[in-house]
């Protein structure tokens, strides 16, 4: 089997079916210290912050795909990219190719393991 490539897949960067069912709409959350908040253009386009003031990661929805980060480039399954790799939150840099989150998120997006 090949290794999973993130440069094709992008399931852990949209919001997962589960969630939107139980009415999630907040995504990575965001620490305090985290380099991303020391730039306010990318705030402004990237950041939302919930009832209680906590900086999440923006969710956009395009028609016919799951709602998915406001960083994540291109087509889910296909060819992706992140415009803020390296600002990107800590729960985002947790995710490793092929480890449990990987694949939990693969699997709700309907991906295959290749």
């Amino acid at each position: 089997m090949a290794p999973l490539s993130c440069e094709r897949c992008g399931a852990c960067c949209a919001n997962l079916p589960s969630n939107e069912a139980e009415g999630f709409v907040d995504w990575v959350e965001i620490e305090d210290t985290a380099p991303l908040l020391r730039r306010p253009d990318l705030v402004r386009k990237l950041v939302r912050r919930d009832a209680a003031g906590v900086p999440h990661l923006r969710l956009v929805t395009s028609p016919g795909a799951p709602s998915a980060c406001a960083a994540l480039r291109g087509a889910l399954g296909r060819r992706v990219s992140c415009s803020i790799y390296h600002l990107r939150p800590r729960p985002c840099r947790t995710v490793q190719p092929g480890d449990g989150s990987c694949l939990e998120a693969r699997r709700q997006h309907g991906l295959d393991e290749a």
